[in-house]
């Protein structure tokens, strides 16, 4: 059961008469015994909360951004009249901030024997599976002093997936790849390894691809034209340890890690490659694997959708053999993580023979803007003191970087903004070098 306001008002007015008009035992019982037999009338007229029969449909997922919408019918199978007030039980990480929490409760008035949609609206602010698992409702009275009240077990989840906002990078990528794979009208006729065609010779045209076997057998010079190696596999590796949460910018590591890895997906298998995923920080988190090319982005994003990082350290030598399980043959592995020293000196280094014996292996990493503008920041005494502690951190950063490629490890360490466009174009230069 549950009290109004509107009877809250009413004892209150009730007992300043009471103390005016007559202060007495009486008068108490004069003004508030009727509000009690009202009260007593109204929750016998409100219909049953324990009969109303609820069922949900709308969304089950949302791109992290966007809209979703979650609907509940709701069946009034008793012969009174519902005056209702739904709750439906949302996290706050459903609304943005500023929007009440109001958004989430609905009236409806159902005649008996009559059904009614109400649909709350979500607009989700984190990656992950949101659910509400109950629905509470209260059924008025006709006087609306007071409310039978219950909950009904109604689970709904809506998975938040990825923004992937470097989507916007996928053309302009998409048209390197066709230009190294000699599909575009230009000059170079593809870059690569793989022997694609033989054609005329140009004015122009390297001499040493010229087929001289091929030549001999017709009456023109016949040139050699090559394109990018397909069908080779590649698999990325996401750090989920504690130095994926930290936040760059508007947020944590981990999704600016997975926008880049979107964006390879994307093109990788638009290019021809098989494409793996692999999250681990002591434990494997999410796995994609033998994906068919049109499958590889709704795999990736439903994978990481639920991901959140692990305030552990991560353990890089089970991280390095879950890998070596799943790239038996010659890969690239392109290992999104921190460039932090002392994870790398103390985790990375002492594994990394193991990586590059076999595979050719990239690590990608983001660079925080803070640390940058600190850099370039002068004007008082304490800007002076913090870009030299920024200028000390760049320099760590860089030497680290550099201890990696003398294994021969590629390293893409770029701002949040650039990550994405950045490991494409890495991968793009390593195809057409035809070290995949």
């Amino acid at each position: 059961m549950a009290l109004t306001g509107r009877t809250a008002l009413i004892a209150a007015l009730g007992a300043i008469l009471v103390g005016l008009l007559l202060p007495s035992w009486t008068g108490v019982l004069a003004v508030e015994l009727p509000l009690l037999i009202a009260i007593l009338y109204d929750l016998a007229l409100a219909a049953p909360v324990n009969q109303l029969r609820f069922t949900r449909s709308g969304d089950t997922s949302v791109r992290l951004g966007e809209q979703a919408y979650a609907s509940i019918l709701v069946v009034n199978p008793s012969r009174r009249r519902s005056r209702l007030r739904l709750r439906d039980a949302w996290p706050p990480s459903s609304r943005p901030d500023g929007v009440p929490e109001t958004a989430s409760r609905h009236h409806a008035h159902i005649g008996p024997g009559e059904q009614q949609v109400v649909t709350t609206v979500l607009h989700p602010t984190r990656r992950g599976d949101r659910r509400s698992e109950r629905i509470t409702v209260r059924s008025y009275g006709p006087l609306g002093l007071a409310a039978r009240q219950g909950s009904h077990a109604v689970p709904w989840t809506v998975r938040v997936l990825p923004a992937f906002h470097s989507r916007k990078h996928l053309p302009a990528k998409l048209a390197r790849l066709r230009e190294l794979d000699g599909r575009t009208s230009i000059l170079t006729r593809g870059e690569g390894t793989e022997f694609d065609s033989l054609r005329d010779y140009i004015p122009g045209d390297d001499t040493r691809s010229i087929d001289w076997r091929a030549t001999a057998r017709q009456s023109t010079v016949a040139v050699r034209t090559w394109r990018p190696e397909r069908d080779r596999h590649i698999l990325v590796v996401l750090d989920t340890g504690r130095t994926s949460a930290g936040r760059v910018g508007d947020a944590p590591r981990l999704d600016t890690a997975m926008d880049a890895a979107l964006l390879l997906a994307t093109l990788a298998s638009r290019a021809g490659d098989r494409i793996d995923l692999l999250a681990y920080d002591r434990a494997p988190r999410a796995t994609v694997k033998g994906r068919a090319a049109h499958e590889v982005l709704p795999a990736f994003v439903s994978a990481m959708a639920p991901i959140e990082p692990a305030l552990v350290e991560s353990d890089t030598l089970a991280l390095a053999s879950t890998a070596l399980r799943m790239a038996r043959h010659q890969s690239l592995l392109i290992l999104l993580t921190g460039l932090e020293a002392s994870p790398v000196d103390n985790g990375l280094l002492p594994v990394l023979p193991l990586l590059t014996e076999r595979h050719t292996v990239l690590v990608a990493s983001i660079a925080d803007p803070r640390i940058a503008e600190m850099a370039a920041a002068r004007g008082d005494v304490d800007a002076v003191y913090n870009a030299a502690a920024a200028a000390r951190a760049q320099l760590e950063r860089k030497q680290t970087a550099d201890r990696l490629r003398r294994y021969g490890v590629t390293v893409v360490d770029a701002l949040p903004s650039e990550l994405a466009p950045a490991l494409a174009d890495a991968y793009l230069a390593l195809k057409s070098a035809g070290r995949l």
